[in-house]
């Protein structure tokens, strides 16, 4: 049972802490694209090599497992050397994971390349998130849902920029140019990273608090409510994965891919302005229920966010034909999907 305790008085921040948080956000959103604009290279890629769409995603698919089941190695590496060094490893890989995809000719070289991307994005997600919790013991909520942010909408900005290379250049030189621009940025960036020095008064005190035991891993497992968070965890971000796999081809299969749409005298094709759109939403729902999560609770939010998730699958599954409700309901898969990466964290 969580219990509201009193700021400690005369507490002081952490010099800096929220340019930590400034340059993670960033880090997030730039490594955000190896996952969320994945789409946008399937169809491409098929139509050159014939590799059949099933064979193409299953590269995405060993890119989640490698990005997702390497975080605990990651995050030992980050408690034993520091977030910097291994930011700035996670950028090296970033970058040379779809620079390897620019240059793919066969599907082994594919799958390489996803492994390798799948090692630098988990490098650098996991240290941003559990950074940014290290600084902001008294706002993790925030703190997780902003940084998270940075990773869901980051992929927003680059996503029309990534669409166009890929008509006008082909979508290896799309793979070739952003994976380098995103492996040098993120590894200039990763210089300036630092974990926190914990000072008696240094942030003010969690005004809503747990449990004050501190668990080691080995506990950590052994404990039953793990387990229940991480089936949770699995459960609802498969949907949001699948989504955001599939939503080219599925708009291509509805007909609808390269429908011109205009938002805000905007006219783009529907999948580009779709995939706009959800970024937004999926970087949007982050800091905003991660902030609500502090004051209602996690398990609150949750129980919201996940009955919505599931009402805006049914949605584009019955009604996505239609061009609006395509949009409409995919943007709130996102928005009711995202927001697992804050709350999770702070939970």
């Amino acid at each position: 049972m969580t219990q509201k305790i009193p700021e400690a008085p005369g507490s002081r921040r952490y010099p800096n802490r929220w340019m930590q948080l400034i340059i993670g956000i960033v880090c997030m959103g730039l490594v955000a694209n190896l996952q969320y604009a994945w789409t946008l290279f399937v169809s491409p890629m098929e139509a050159k090599n014939h590799w059949g769409l099933p064979a193409i995603q299953l590269a995405f698919s060993i890119f989640i497992v490698v990005e997702t089941w390497l975080v605990p190695i990651e995050g030992w590496a980050v408690d034993k050397f520091g977030p910097r060094p291994v930011v700035a490893f996670g950028a090296l890989m970033a970058g040379l994971g779809w620079v390897i995809d620019s240059y793919a000719s066969s599907l082994v070289m594919l799958y390489a390349g996803a492994i390798i991307a799948g090692i630098g994005a988990g490098c650098v997600y996991g240290t941003c998130v559990g950074n940014a919790l290290k600084w902001f013991p008294d706002k993790r909520g925030l703190a997780a849902g902003l940084t998270a942010a940075g990773f869901g909408a980051g992929a927003a900005v680059t996503v029309i920029p990534i669409g166009n290379m890929i008509q006008s250049s082909g979508y290896e030189h799309a793979f070739l140019f952003f994976g380098i621009a995103q492996g040098v940025i993120i590894f200039i960036l990763s210089l300036f990273l630092v974990r926190p020095v914990i000072r008696p008064g240094a942030v003010p005190v969690p005004r809503i608090v747990a449990t004050k035991a501190d668990y080691t891993a080995g506990q950590m497992i052994k404990t039953p409510v793990f387990w229940l968070m991480y089936l949770l965890f699995v459960a609802v971000a498969a949907g949001g994965l699948m989504a955001t796999a599939q939503i080219g081809p599925i708009a291509k299969d509805y007909g609808l891919a390269n429908l011109p749409v205009s938002v805000f005298g905007l006219t783009l094709p529907l999948l580009t302005m779709t995939l706009s759109i959800d970024n937004l939403c999926n970087g949007f729902t982050r800091p905003l229920c991660g902030f609500i999560s502090d004051r209602i609770g996690r398990e609150n939010v949750m129980m919201i966010v996940f009955i919505g998730e599931g009402l805006a699958m049914l949605g584009l599954m019955k009604f996505g034909h239609h061009p609006v409700a395509f949009m409409t309901f995919a943007a709130l898969i996102f928005l009711f999907w995202g927001e697992i990466f804050s709350i999770f964290p702070a939970i």
